[in-house]
C-alpha cells in the first residue's frame, strides 16, 4: 500500500527510534509512525524524516463566547472570549460532546484559513479580552496554539486553553507557559473510565493538574462530565473530589457538568439534576470552597459565594451575571475576604450571547 503524501508545519517532540520510525513524544500515546502514517489524533503525520502538523493555521470555525461557557467562573468574569478549534483529537472518548470537529477526518482540508497574527487581531477587533483554543484539544495543535497566544499576548489579549490535559512533561511546560488560564476535564477517576471509553490513562491527567497547581501561575478550574452509571457513583463523587482537595487545595473551582447522549454512547440516558446537586453536595462537604453545577438551570449552583462569610458575590443564571458584589482585587465586598481568580474593576457584560465570527487576514 502507498503510503499517504502529507502536508503540513513542522512539528515538535518527536525522536527516532532503531526500526526507522519516529515516535510523537507530544502525549502519552508516543504513536511509532511510518512515513505517511498519521497519529492516533489525525493531525499530527510524519511527512519525510520529520513531523508535520497537518492543521496548522486553520480552524473549524470561529465563535464569540462567554467566559463562563468554558467554562470558566473565575476568570475575568462577564467577558466575551473568542474560541476556535482546529480537527482531530488525541482521545476517543465515546461520550464526545464535540464530536463533529474532534472526529473530524477531512476537516483537516476544509477549515477556515487564519494566521496567528489574524487571531490575535480579530479579537482586539471584536473587544475579546481572551482567546480560548477549544472545542477539540490545543494539545495536538501546540504549535499553532503557541504562536497563536504568542500574537495575542502582544496585542494584550490573554489566553485560554480548554484541554484533557493529556500530554508529556517537556511539551507541557511549553504550553502552558503561553496559557493565562485553563480548564481541564478531569474526564473520571478510575483507570478503567480513562482506558474504557477514552482509551487513556488517568494518571498523566493528574500530573498536569498538579503541574499547573504547583509549578505554574495559570489560573485554571477542573470540569468532569457526570455520565449516568459510569462515573456518577458518591464514592468515585467523593474521590475525586477528596484528591483536588488534598493536592490541590480548596480554592480550584470544580464543575460537575451534565452528560447528555451523544456520538457512541447514544443509549445512556441524560444526567438528571439530582445527580450534579448531590456532586455539588459532597465535593463541599469535603471542603472545597468553589463547587459548580453546568448544562443545566440552577441558578444557586452556578453562583459564587464567598468562604468568608458565605455571600453571593455573583449571580448567575445560566451565563448571564445576575449580581455582582466583588472589589477590584477579587475581594468580597462584603466582608473583604479574597475570592480566588482574576478579577478587576467591574465585570463584563457579554452575557449568554453565542455569535459566529469571520476572521480576516490582516492586508500589507
Amino acid at each position: 500500500m502507498q503510503a499517504e503524501t502529507v502536508e503540513g508545519m513542522p512539528g515538535r517532540y518527536w525522536h527516532r527510534i532503531d526500526d526507522g520510525r519516529i515516535q510523537c513524544d507530544l502525549c502519552p500515546r508516543c504513536c511509532r509512525l511510518h512515513d505517511g502514517q498519521r497519529g492516533l489524533c489525525f493531525v499530527r503525520a510524519r511527512a519525510g524524516e520529520q513531523m508535520v502538523l497537518t492543521t496548522y493555521g486553520r480552524s473549524s470555525g470561529f465563535c464569540i463566547d462567554p467566559i463562563e461557557k468554558k467554562p470558566l467562573n473565575h476568570f475575568l468574569p462577564g467577558t466575551p472570549v473568542l474560541s476556535f478549534g482546529t480537527a482531530g483529537c488525541n482521545l476517543t472518548c465515546k461520550f464526545c460532546q464535540n464530536w463533529d470537529i474532534s472526529k473530524a477526518r477531512a476537516l483537516d482540508r476544509l477549515q477556515d484559513i487564519a494566521s496567528p497574527e489574524a487571531i490575535a487581531d480579530s479579537a482586539v477587533r471584536s473587544g475579546c479580552r481572551s482567546v480560548a483554543f477549544t472545542y477539540n484539544d490545543p494539545v495536538i495543535f501546540l504549535e499553532y496554539a503557541v504562536d497563536a497566544a504568542q500574537a495575542c499576548h502582544a496585542r494584550g489579549v490573554k489566553t485560554v486553553a480548554v484541554s484533557a490535559g493529556y500530554i508529556c512533561a517537556e511539551p507541557r511546560v511549553e504550553l502552558f507557559r503561553h496559557m493565562d488560564a485553563a480548564n481541564i476535564d478531569l474526564k473520571g477517576f478510575t483507570e478503567s473510565f480513562y482506558r474504557n471509553l477514552c482509551s487513556a490513562r488517568l494518571a498523566p491527567v493528574l500530573e498536569t493538574l498538579e503541574y499547573l497547581r504547583h509549578e505554574t501561575p495559570v489560573w485554571f478550574e477542573i470540569t468532569t462530565l457526570l455520565i449516568p452509571g459510569e462515573n456518577d457513583s458518591a464514592a468515585e463523587i467523593e474521590a475525586l473530589s477528596r484528591w483536588v482537595m488534598e493536592r490541590l487545595g480548596p480554592d480550584v473551582p470544580l464543575h460537575f457538568t451534565a452528560f447528555h447522549p451523544d456520538w457512541k454512547m447514544l443509549d445512556k440516558a441524560p444526567t438528571p439534576p439530582t445527580t450534579l446537586h448531590m456532586a455539588r453536595r459532597i465535593a463541599r462537604g469535603i471542603g472545597l470552597r468553589h463547587v459548580y453545577t453546568g448544562n443545566i438551570h440552577d441558578p444557586e449552583g452556578q453562583s459564587t459565594y464567598c468562604h468568608g462569610c458565605g455571600a453571593r458575590i455573583i449571580g448567575r443564571d445560566w451565563h448571564d451575571l445576575t449580581a455582582w458584589h466583588v472589589t477590584a482585587d477579587g475581594s468580597c465586598a462584603f466582608c473583604r475576604t479574597r475570592c480566588p481568580g482574576v478579577f478587576e474593576t467591574g465585570h463584563g457584560t457579554w452575557g449568554r450571547r453565542r455569535r459566529g465570527l469571520a476572521v480576516q487576514e490582516i492586508g500589507p
